[in-house]
Protein backbone atom coordinates (compact mmCIF):
# COMPACT_ATOMS: atom_id res chain seq x y z
CA UNK A 1 0.00 0.00 0.00
CA UNK A 2 1.42 3.36 -0.89
CA UNK A 3 1.33 6.41 1.27
CA UNK A 4 -1.55 7.98 -0.62
CA UNK A 5 -3.83 5.00 -0.10
CA UNK A 6 -2.88 4.81 3.54
CA UNK A 7 -3.77 8.45 4.10
CA UNK A 8 -7.04 7.96 2.31
CA UNK A 9 -7.91 4.97 4.46
CA UNK A 10 -7.16 6.86 7.67
CA UNK A 11 -9.19 9.78 6.45
CA UNK A 12 -12.20 7.51 5.83
CA UNK A 13 -11.92 5.97 9.29
CA UNK A 14 -11.76 9.40 10.86
CA UNK A 15 -14.84 10.52 8.95
CA UNK A 16 -16.73 7.40 10.03
CA UNK A 17 -15.74 8.00 13.65
CA UNK A 18 -16.96 11.63 13.49
CA UNK A 19 -20.20 10.45 11.91
CA UNK A 20 -20.85 8.09 14.87
CA UNK A 21 -20.05 10.78 17.41
CA UNK A 22 -22.44 13.19 15.68
CA UNK A 23 -25.28 10.62 15.78
CA UNK A 24 -24.70 10.01 19.48
CA UNK A 25 -24.92 13.74 20.17
CA UNK A 26 -28.21 13.98 18.22
CA UNK A 27 -29.65 11.03 20.20
CA UNK A 28 -28.73 12.70 23.50
CA UNK A 29 -30.44 15.87 22.42
CA UNK A 30 -33.67 13.95 21.62
CA UNK A 31 -33.61 12.15 25.00
CA UNK A 32 -33.19 15.34 26.97
CA UNK A 33 -29.51 15.14 27.26
CA UNK A 34 -29.59 11.82 29.23
CA UNK A 35 -27.79 8.75 28.22
CA UNK A 36 -29.86 5.55 27.98
CA UNK A 37 -28.69 2.41 29.68
CA UNK A 38 -30.37 -0.96 29.56
CA UNK A 39 -31.98 -1.87 32.96
CA UNK A 40 -30.41 -4.48 35.00
CA UNK A 41 -32.34 -7.83 35.31
CA UNK A 42 -32.52 -7.93 39.20
CA UNK A 43 -34.43 -4.60 39.38
CA UNK A 44 -37.13 -5.91 37.01
CA UNK A 45 -37.59 -9.05 39.06
CA UNK A 46 -38.00 -7.05 42.31
CA UNK A 47 -40.67 -4.79 40.78
CA UNK A 48 -42.55 -7.80 39.39
CA UNK A 49 -42.52 -9.46 42.81
CA UNK A 50 -43.93 -6.37 44.53
CA UNK A 51 -46.78 -6.15 42.01
CA UNK A 52 -47.64 -9.84 42.52
CA UNK A 53 -47.74 -9.40 46.34
CA UNK A 54 -50.07 -6.37 46.04
CA UNK A 55 -52.46 -8.29 43.78
CA UNK A 56 -52.59 -11.19 46.26
CA UNK A 57 -53.40 -8.77 49.13
CA UNK A 58 -56.21 -7.12 47.15
CA UNK A 59 -57.78 -10.47 46.27
CA UNK A 60 -57.59 -11.61 49.90
CA UNK A 61 -59.39 -8.45 51.09
CA UNK A 62 -62.14 -8.90 48.52
CA UNK A 63 -62.86 -12.45 49.67
CA UNK A 64 -62.72 -11.73 53.41
CA UNK A 65 -64.78 -8.47 53.53
CA UNK A 66 -68.26 -9.97 52.71
CA UNK A 67 -67.93 -12.48 55.53
CA UNK A 68 -67.17 -9.74 58.00
CA UNK A 69 -70.06 -7.59 56.79
CA UNK A 70 -72.44 -10.56 56.94
CA UNK A 71 -71.31 -11.42 60.45
CA UNK A 72 -71.74 -7.81 61.55
CA UNK A 73 -75.27 -7.62 60.05
CA UNK A 74 -76.30 -10.83 61.79
CA UNK A 75 -75.02 -9.52 65.12
CA UNK A 76 -76.94 -6.24 64.64
CA UNK A 77 -80.17 -8.07 63.78
CA UNK A 78 -79.90 -10.31 66.84
CA UNK A 79 -79.31 -7.25 69.05
CA UNK A 80 -82.38 -5.48 67.56
CA UNK A 81 -84.59 -8.52 68.13
CA UNK A 82 -83.45 -8.75 71.73
CA UNK A 83 -84.21 -5.05 72.29
CA UNK A 84 -87.72 -5.54 70.89
CA UNK A 85 -88.35 -8.53 73.18
CA UNK A 86 -87.12 -6.57 76.20
CA UNK A 87 -89.41 -3.61 75.31
CA UNK A 88 -92.45 -5.88 74.83
CA UNK A 89 -91.87 -7.56 78.19
CA UNK A 90 -91.56 -4.16 79.87
CA UNK A 91 -94.83 -2.92 78.32
CA UNK A 92 -96.62 -6.11 79.37
CA UNK A 93 -95.51 -5.65 82.96
CA UNK A 94 -96.67 -2.00 82.90
CA UNK A 95 -100.11 -2.99 81.56
CA UNK A 96 -100.54 -5.66 84.23
CA UNK A 97 -99.73 -3.25 87.03
CA UNK A 98 -101.96 -0.35 85.79
CA UNK A 99 -105.28 -0.14 87.71
CA UNK A 100 -107.98 2.41 86.72
CA UNK A 101 -109.41 4.58 89.49
CA UNK A 102 -112.94 3.75 90.69
CA UNK A 103 -114.01 6.70 92.84
CA UNK A 104 -117.77 7.23 92.60
CA UNK A 105 -120.73 8.78 94.37
CA UNK A 106 -123.94 6.75 94.42
CA UNK A 107 -127.21 8.30 95.61
CA UNK A 108 -129.89 5.65 96.18
CA UNK A 109 -132.30 8.09 97.78
CA UNK A 110 -131.77 11.86 97.33
CA UNK A 111 -133.61 12.49 100.60
CA UNK A 112 -130.76 10.84 102.48
CA UNK A 113 -127.28 12.40 102.85
CA UNK A 114 -124.56 10.88 100.69
CA UNK A 115 -120.78 10.95 100.82
CA UNK A 116 -119.43 13.85 98.76
CA UNK A 117 -115.78 12.90 98.19
CA UNK A 118 -114.48 13.55 94.69
CA UNK A 119 -117.92 14.81 93.56
CA UNK A 120 -116.73 18.14 92.20
CA UNK A 121 -114.01 16.48 90.13
CA UNK A 122 -116.60 15.64 87.45
CA UNK A 123 -117.78 19.24 86.85
CA UNK A 124 -117.69 20.47 83.27
CA UNK A 125 -115.98 23.74 82.28
CA UNK A 126 -118.12 26.87 82.46
CA UNK A 127 -119.10 28.45 79.13
CA UNK A 128 -119.53 32.22 78.92
CA UNK A 129 -121.68 33.97 76.31
CA UNK A 130 -121.48 37.48 74.86
CA UNK A 131 -124.39 39.76 74.01
CA UNK A 132 -123.56 39.61 70.30
CA UNK A 133 -123.59 35.81 70.27
CA UNK A 134 -126.53 34.34 68.40
CA UNK A 135 -128.64 31.64 70.01
CA UNK A 136 -127.29 28.21 69.13
CA UNK A 137 -129.46 26.35 66.64
CA UNK A 138 -130.66 22.93 67.75
CA UNK A 139 -129.87 20.44 65.01
CA UNK A 140 -131.92 17.23 64.78
CA UNK A 141 -130.00 14.01 65.20
CA UNK A 142 -129.41 11.37 62.53
CA UNK A 143 -132.34 10.20 60.44
CA UNK A 144 -131.76 6.45 60.44
CA UNK A 145 -130.16 3.85 62.64
CA UNK A 146 -128.13 0.79 61.75
CA UNK A 147 -127.87 -0.73 65.21
CA UNK A 148 -129.81 -3.56 66.85
CA UNK A 149 -131.37 -3.16 70.27
CA UNK A 150 -130.22 -6.44 71.80
CA UNK A 151 -128.19 -7.26 74.87
CA UNK A 152 -124.51 -7.86 74.15
CA UNK A 153 -123.42 -10.80 76.30
CA UNK A 154 -119.63 -10.48 76.46
CA UNK A 155 -119.06 -10.65 80.18
CA UNK A 156 -119.50 -13.08 83.01
CA UNK A 157 -122.97 -12.53 84.46
CA UNK A 158 -121.65 -13.21 87.96
CA UNK A 159 -118.52 -11.07 87.70
CA UNK A 160 -118.37 -9.21 91.03
CA UNK A 161 -116.00 -6.58 89.61
CA UNK A 162 -118.89 -4.96 87.69
CA UNK A 163 -120.15 -2.94 90.64
CA UNK A 164 -122.39 0.09 90.29
CA UNK A 165 -119.33 2.22 91.12
CA UNK A 166 -117.39 0.67 88.25
CA UNK A 167 -120.31 1.10 85.82
CA UNK A 168 -120.95 4.75 86.74
CA UNK A 169 -117.25 5.60 86.32
CA UNK A 170 -117.19 3.76 82.99
CA UNK A 171 -120.22 5.59 81.53
CA UNK A 172 -119.64 9.11 82.91
CA UNK A 173 -116.82 10.24 80.53
CA UNK A 174 -118.79 9.28 77.40
CA UNK A 175 -121.77 11.40 78.44
CA UNK A 176 -119.39 14.26 79.23
CA UNK A 177 -117.91 13.97 75.70
CA UNK A 178 -121.38 13.53 74.12
CA UNK A 179 -120.15 10.28 72.54
CA UNK A 180 -123.54 8.80 71.64
CA UNK A 181 -122.13 5.73 69.85
CA UNK A 182 -120.15 4.69 72.92
CA UNK A 183 -123.16 5.34 75.18
CA UNK A 184 -125.30 3.12 72.95
CA UNK A 185 -122.74 0.31 73.03
CA UNK A 186 -122.30 0.41 76.81
CA UNK A 187 -126.04 0.61 77.56
CA UNK A 188 -126.56 -2.67 75.68
CA UNK A 189 -123.97 -4.57 77.70
CA UNK A 190 -125.43 -7.08 80.14
CA UNK A 191 -123.95 -5.35 83.20
CA UNK A 192 -125.82 -2.11 82.38
CA UNK A 193 -129.10 -3.89 81.65
CA UNK A 194 -128.77 -5.81 84.93
CA UNK A 195 -128.00 -2.67 86.92
CA UNK A 196 -131.05 -0.85 85.54
CA UNK A 197 -133.30 -3.89 85.97
CA UNK A 198 -132.30 -4.07 89.62
CA UNK A 199 -133.88 -0.64 90.20
CA UNK A 200 -137.34 -1.70 89.00
CA UNK A 201 -140.07 -0.71 91.46
CA UNK A 202 -137.50 0.28 94.13
CA UNK A 203 -138.19 4.02 94.08
CA UNK A 204 -134.44 4.76 93.75
CA UNK A 205 -131.85 5.64 91.15
CA UNK A 206 -128.04 5.64 91.01
CA UNK A 207 -126.24 8.97 90.74
CA UNK A 208 -122.70 10.24 90.34
CA UNK A 209 -121.72 13.89 90.36
CA UNK A 210 -121.99 17.07 92.39
CA UNK A 211 -124.21 17.26 95.48
CA UNK A 212 -125.45 20.01 97.81
CA UNK A 213 -125.02 20.19 101.57
CA UNK A 214 -127.98 17.81 102.03
CA UNK A 215 -126.51 15.20 99.69
CA UNK A 216 -128.95 15.92 96.86
CA UNK A 217 -127.74 16.02 93.23
CA UNK A 218 -126.53 19.55 92.49
CA UNK A 219 -124.27 20.69 89.65
CA UNK A 220 -123.25 18.28 86.89
CA UNK A 221 -124.06 14.60 87.29
CA UNK A 222 -125.18 11.29 85.79
CA UNK A 223 -128.22 9.28 86.89
CA UNK A 224 -129.21 5.71 85.94
CA UNK A 225 -132.89 4.79 86.30
CA UNK A 226 -134.96 1.66 85.70
CA UNK A 227 -136.07 0.78 82.15
CA UNK A 228 -132.55 1.42 80.73
CA UNK A 229 -132.96 5.15 81.20
CA UNK A 230 -130.22 7.77 81.78
CA UNK A 231 -129.88 11.48 82.43
CA UNK A 232 -126.69 13.52 82.27
CA UNK A 233 -126.50 17.26 82.79
CA UNK A 234 -127.32 20.01 85.27
CA UNK A 235 -129.09 19.48 88.62
CA UNK A 236 -130.39 21.84 91.27
CA UNK A 237 -131.06 20.49 94.77
CA UNK A 238 -132.19 17.08 93.57
CA UNK A 239 -134.06 18.21 90.43
CA UNK A 240 -132.92 18.20 86.81
CA UNK A 241 -132.43 21.86 85.97
CA UNK A 242 -130.43 23.57 83.25
CA UNK A 243 -128.92 21.93 80.16
CA UNK A 244 -129.19 18.14 80.06
CA UNK A 245 -129.77 14.98 78.01
CA UNK A 246 -132.33 12.27 78.84
CA UNK A 247 -132.34 8.98 76.95
CA UNK A 248 -134.17 5.66 77.19
CA UNK A 249 -133.11 2.53 75.30
CA UNK A 250 -135.77 0.00 74.32
CA UNK A 251 -134.02 -3.27 75.21
CA UNK A 252 -135.55 -6.68 75.86
CA UNK A 253 -135.14 -8.12 79.33
CA UNK A 254 -132.26 -10.48 80.02
CA UNK A 255 -133.23 -13.99 78.99
CA UNK A 256 -136.23 -12.83 76.92
CA UNK A 257 -136.49 -13.61 73.22
CA UNK A 258 -135.22 -10.61 71.21
CA UNK A 259 -137.98 -8.70 69.43
CA UNK A 260 -137.78 -6.44 66.38
CA UNK A 261 -138.66 -2.88 67.31
CA UNK A 262 -139.48 0.12 65.14
CA UNK A 263 -138.23 2.50 67.83
CA UNK A 264 -134.79 1.72 69.25
CA UNK A 265 -134.42 4.63 71.68
CA UNK A 266 -136.08 7.89 72.72
CA UNK A 267 -134.22 11.00 73.90
CA UNK A 268 -134.49 14.69 74.71
CA UNK A 269 -131.65 17.18 74.74
CA UNK A 270 -132.10 20.77 75.82
CA UNK A 271 -133.21 22.92 78.72
CA UNK A 272 -134.76 21.58 81.93
CA UNK A 273 -136.57 23.06 84.92
CA UNK A 274 -138.44 21.45 87.80
CA UNK A 275 -137.28 18.00 86.61
CA UNK A 276 -138.97 18.32 83.16
CA UNK A 277 -138.08 19.79 79.75
CA UNK A 278 -138.71 23.52 79.91
CA UNK A 279 -137.36 25.80 77.20
CA UNK A 280 -135.74 25.16 73.83
CA UNK A 281 -134.91 21.54 73.10
CA UNK A 282 -135.02 18.62 70.68
CA UNK A 283 -136.80 15.28 70.97
CA UNK A 284 -135.36 12.38 68.99
CA UNK A 285 -136.26 8.77 68.15
CA UNK A 286 -133.80 6.22 66.75
CA UNK A 287 -135.83 4.36 64.10
CA UNK A 288 -135.22 1.01 62.42
CA UNK A 289 -136.67 1.77 58.96
CA UNK A 290 -136.54 -1.92 58.02
CA UNK A 291 -139.61 -2.37 60.26
CA UNK A 292 -141.67 0.21 58.33
CA UNK A 293 -144.18 -0.48 55.57
CA UNK A 294 -144.59 1.52 52.37
CA UNK A 295 -147.46 3.47 53.98
CA UNK A 296 -145.56 4.51 57.11
CA UNK A 297 -144.15 7.94 57.96
CA UNK A 298 -142.49 8.01 61.39
CA UNK A 299 -141.76 11.23 63.27
CA UNK A 300 -138.09 11.15 64.20
CA UNK A 301 -137.26 14.65 65.46
CA UNK A 302 -139.32 17.39 67.09
CA UNK A 303 -137.58 20.73 67.75
CA UNK A 304 -138.99 23.80 69.47
CA UNK A 305 -140.14 25.05 72.85
CA UNK A 306 -141.25 22.73 75.66
CA UNK A 307 -143.27 23.55 78.76
CA UNK A 308 -143.27 20.86 81.44
CA UNK A 309 -142.50 18.32 78.73
CA UNK A 310 -145.32 19.50 76.42
CA UNK A 311 -145.00 21.02 72.95
CA UNK A 312 -145.63 24.74 73.36
CA UNK A 313 -145.17 27.20 70.47
CA UNK A 314 -143.99 26.88 66.88
CA UNK A 315 -142.62 23.39 66.38
CA UNK A 316 -140.55 21.74 63.66
CA UNK A 317 -140.56 18.01 62.90
CA UNK A 318 -139.14 15.63 60.35
CA UNK A 319 -140.28 12.17 59.35
CA UNK A 320 -138.61 9.18 57.72
CA UNK A 321 -140.18 6.45 55.58
CA UNK A 322 -139.31 2.85 54.76
CA UNK A 323 -136.65 3.79 52.19
CA UNK A 324 -135.10 6.58 54.27
CA UNK A 325 -136.73 9.59 52.63
CA UNK A 326 -136.91 12.56 55.03
CA UNK A 327 -139.71 15.18 54.97
CA UNK A 328 -140.05 18.36 57.05
CA UNK A 329 -143.19 19.61 58.81
CA UNK A 330 -144.46 22.66 60.72
CA UNK A 331 -146.86 22.72 63.66
CA UNK A 332 -148.13 25.11 66.33
CA UNK A 333 -149.05 23.87 69.79
CA UNK A 334 -150.29 25.41 73.03
CA UNK A 335 -149.54 23.43 76.20
CA UNK A 336 -149.64 20.15 74.29
CA UNK A 337 -152.67 20.96 72.06
CA UNK A 338 -152.06 21.51 68.34
CA UNK A 339 -153.70 24.14 66.18
CA UNK A 340 -155.44 22.44 63.25
CA UNK A 341 -154.38 23.11 59.67
CA UNK A 342 -157.74 21.69 58.60
CA UNK A 343 -160.63 20.46 60.70
CA UNK A 344 -161.50 16.83 60.05
CA UNK A 345 -163.18 16.29 63.39
CA UNK A 346 -166.32 15.00 61.68
CA UNK A 347 -164.40 11.84 60.84
CA UNK A 348 -162.46 11.88 64.09
CA UNK A 349 -159.10 13.16 62.75
CA UNK A 350 -157.04 16.36 63.16
CA UNK A 351 -154.39 17.72 60.76
CA UNK A 352 -151.65 18.92 63.09
CA UNK A 353 -148.47 18.91 60.93
CA UNK A 354 -148.19 20.72 57.57
CA UNK A 355 -145.54 19.80 55.00
CA UNK A 356 -142.98 22.60 54.52
CA UNK A 357 -142.78 22.19 50.73
CA UNK A 358 -146.38 21.12 49.98
CA UNK A 359 -148.91 23.03 52.09
CA UNK A 360 -151.72 20.73 50.91
CA UNK A 361 -150.05 17.75 52.54
CA UNK A 362 -150.74 17.25 56.26
CA UNK A 363 -150.15 14.65 58.95
CA UNK A 364 -153.22 13.69 60.93
CA UNK A 365 -153.73 12.30 64.42
CA UNK A 366 -156.82 10.94 66.10
CA UNK A 367 -159.01 13.68 67.54
CA UNK A 368 -158.82 12.14 71.01
CA UNK A 369 -154.99 12.33 70.85
CA UNK A 370 -154.80 16.10 70.44
CA UNK A 371 -153.92 16.71 74.07
CA UNK A 372 -150.79 16.28 76.19
CA UNK A 373 -148.70 16.20 73.03
CA UNK A 374 -145.07 16.09 74.10
CA UNK A 375 -142.59 13.75 75.78
CA UNK A 376 -145.17 11.59 77.47
CA UNK A 377 -142.66 9.20 79.01
CA UNK A 378 -141.53 12.06 81.26
CA UNK A 379 -144.95 13.23 82.42
CA UNK A 380 -144.91 10.80 85.31
CA UNK A 381 -141.73 12.04 86.97
CA UNK A 382 -138.92 9.48 87.29
CA UNK A 383 -138.74 7.81 90.66
CA UNK A 384 -136.25 9.22 93.14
Amino acid sequence: MNLLEKNHSEHEEQKEQEHKERKQKERKQRDGGQEWHEPKIPVILILTGIIVVLLICILALLFLSPDKKSSSAEDSQEALQQDMLDYANEQKQNDMTAVPPQDVIVVENPALPATAEDALSEETPEVTETEDEEEEEIIPESDTIDKTAIIVDIEDENDVSYTKEFIMNEMMPYFADNNLDAIWDLAHLKRYVKLSAGLKNTGTYYYQGGVDSDGNPDGIGLAIYENNTYYYGSWSHGLRSGDGRWIRFYIDEIGAKPTKKTYQSHSYSGMWSNDLPNGEGAEHYDVDISQLTSKDRIIQNVVGNFTNGLYDGEMYANTVDYIGNVEEWDGVAHQGVFDLWRDMSRIGECSVWKNKTDSELCLDIDKSENKNQGIRELFSAPVK
